[in-house]
């Protein structure tokens, strides 16, 4: 490979892409359209069409990102960052809302989710700070406290939408760039313990009563099978049904009579499960493993600070939609909000997740290109 990947013609950037993570992602996306067209009774269009459409669309898109100059996306990582954040304010302000949450903008020709473009977002500022700052700051106040601008403004946003689930996302995958940037290990410890005291203190008065239900469902699912209960009984009982091999496809009867709510949606592993059974469901995880790894391999080979920091953060954001979302619906874990990347229905969500796939290929393919360092924030 030539030192500039932007020296190089199209087709010599086109080879150059690791291809194997687009196919590996497109055949994630196609089985969300197969499973879409299922849990909707066989309605094409009652979301997989739309789930087709976003995703043809969305991986054209994620090409054009991935062949985008690195130092491009290394020069709008502040001002994104400052976008997405005023979209958030924007939300607080005239944001609309849907079943008691107020988390979408609407523009007139399409309605928007500001906190999905900021988990791209925050990453995107993170990997620039850590990359502007000397490696001797960043165990330093001056150094944790830019991360934790960054991160915890927006986490305070969001919290107050509400969306529990995303806040937890951004947090954790702020927190884990901390310490991949190589903070200190005393400074680690002590973040855990302060933290340990926290976490019971958020619990009483930083959450909502229906936030707090649904953690003490999560602790004792046969507490209100009716109410709070029933997202988590009816799942378990729509897995457990498909057995090793399952139903057969669009043959589940958790999915066609309703009994799982938000089939479609954050609880779409269900309909896979009941349908495809054990080996469905291993044979699905083992697609986002695959796509995971792969993306952390890409990482490995990078020695930037802000490319190999900008995949590792996308690579933990996509893990996390995956943990969150199969831990909920298995029971393993309260019930949140989190959908399944690729598969589940959901504009916003497919867009920002493809073009974060862009950014890593973008990332990976400019891996030779020399980028500036700014003065960073705070410094």
């Amino acid at each position: 490979m030539s030192n500039h990947a932007h020296n190089r013609t199209l087709f010599g950037k086109l080879a150059d892409i690791n291809w194997l993570l687009p196919v590996l992602i497109l055949l994630v996306g196609l089985i969300g359209v197969a499973t879409i067209y299922s849990a909707t009774g066989g309605n094409w269009n009652m979301g997989a069409k739309q789930h087709f459409v976003r995703l043809l669309v969305g991986m054209l898109f994620m090409l054009l990102i991935a062949l985008t100059d690195i130092r491009i996306w290394y020069t709008m990582a502040y001002p994104g960052f400052v976008l997405a954040l005023g979209l958030l304010i924007g939300v607080e302000l005239v944001g609309v809302s849907v079943n008691g949450a107020q988390r979408w903008l609407d523009l007139g020709f399409v309605r928007i989710q500001p906190s999905e473009l900021m988990k791209l977002a925050a990453v995107l500022a993170l990997a620039r700070f850590y990359h502007d700052l000397p490696h001797w700051r960043v165990s330093k106040p001056i150094g944790i406290l830019g991360a934790l601008i960054i991160i915890f403004i927006p986490v305070a946003l969001i919290l107050h939408q509400p969306d529990l689930g995303t806040s937890i996302m951004l947090a954790i995958t702020g927190i884990t760039m901390i310490f991949l940037a190589g903070i200190n290990w005393r400074v680690i410890i002590s973040s855990m313990t302060l933290a340990a005291i926290a976490i019971p203190l958020f619990f009483v008065f930083g959450l909502r009563d229906y936030q707090r239900a649904r953690i003490l469902t999560f602790l004792d699912p046969e507490r209100d099978p009716t109410g709070a209960s029933y997202h988590i009984i009816q799942s378990k009982i729509a897995l457990g049904s498909g057995g090793v091999s399952g139903k057969g496809y669009m043959q589940g009867t958790q999915a066609s009579l309703k009994y799982v709510p938000e089939n479609r949606t954050d609880f779409i592993f269900t309909v896979i499960g009941e349908e495809f059974g054990l080996i469905g469901g291993l044979s699905t995880m083992v697609l986002y493993i695959l796509v995971i790894g792969i993306c952390f391999w890409l990482a490995g080979k990078i020695k930037q600070m802000f490319s190999r920091l900008l995949i590792m953060g996308l690579a933990v954001t996509f893990s996390l939609y995956v943990l969150i979302n199969l831990a909920m619906v298995m029971g393993l874990a309260p019930v949140v909000g989190v959908p399944l990347p690729l598969i589940s229905y959901g504009g916003t969500v497919m867009m920002t997740v493809l073009t974060g796939f862009g950014v890593i290929l973008s990332a990976h393919l400019y891996r030779e290109t020399e980028l500036p360092r700014g003065s960073g924030l705070l410094l």
